[in-house]
């Protein structure tokens, strides 16, 4: 599950680090809490509709996938499984040709009994993780929406340690393919999810994890602009996790 992360990188570092044009997201800046439903950027591809031409673009999303088709949702819908997201109806269409990437500094999952969770930072070995997404776009009062979902699979290795499930994060070699626009027919969404599948197997092996303060349990307390919020427990280090996994997360 991923339902809260850090990004800390400014607009001109994900923009040269995903070889992306500027796009509309110029007033980003870094967060080190970031809840569903917030706006966050992704990078996705797009063609001219006269030229064919593919550009890759860094643009504003809000964390909470809301395609035109769907009038109300009861809660967020910020994570999709990977074992589901060619064949549901509801994220099927956006997979097809509406793929995306989620950068990220890390995640945040939590373990332990409620009003005593103790929260964990995951992250890469690089600065910056690369999540797989999808995204939408609907036009609201003359104005249009883009909005995104994380991929999520079964956990493993480190992550595995802490909860059941975890992104889909992807190495650069593969960025082009996933985002590349043009439309899956049904036999290329069932390719593209094994390939999800077995590329984000390399990733995994090196994600880490090390306890944080609690502070960052309380979403809505918390600044999001707080950099110490990723900084490890004095001592956490690589440590053997004794409490049970979480299934949700924290509030």
């Amino acid at each position: 599950m991923c339902g809260r992360f850090a990004n800390d990188a400014k607009v001109d570092e994900l923009i040269q680090e995903f070889v992306a044009a500027g796009g509309d997201y110029k007033d980003w800046r870094p967060q080190y809490s970031i809840a569903p439903t917030e706006v966050i950027p992704i990078v996705r591809e797009r063609a001219d509709r006269d030229t064919g031409e593919i550009t890759r673009m860094l643009d504003a999303a809000a964390w909470n996938f809301h395609p035109p088709f769907l009038k109300d949702a009861k809660r967020p819908q910020f994570n999709t499984r990977i074992e589901t997201v060619a064949t549901n109806g509801l994220w099927k269409g956006a997979f097809a040709s509406s793929r995306c990437l989620v950068p990220m500094r890390g995640y945040y999952e939590w373990t332990g009994e409620p009003g005593k969770k103790r929260a964990w930072f995951l992250h890469g070995d690089q600065p910056l993780l690369a999540a797989a997404g999808i995204y939408t776009v609907r036009k609201v009062d003359d104005e249009w929406h883009v909005s995104t979902s994380i991929i999520t699979r079964e956990a493993k290795d480190a992550s595995g340690e802490v909860h059941d499930r975890m992104p889909v994060f992807l190495e650069a070699d593969f960025w082009g393919e996933y985002l590349d626009p043009a439309k899956l027919d049904e036999s290329g969404k069932a390719r593209m999810v094994d390939q999800l599948a077995s590329e984000s197997d390399k990733v995994a092996s090196t994600i880490s994890v090390y306890e944080v303060d609690r502070r960052v349990n309380n979403s809505r307390a918390v600044d999001p602009g707080d950099a110490s919020l990723i900084d490890p427990l004095p001592g956490s280090g690589r440590v053997e996790l004794s409490g049970v996994r979480a299934d949700v997360d924290a509030t």
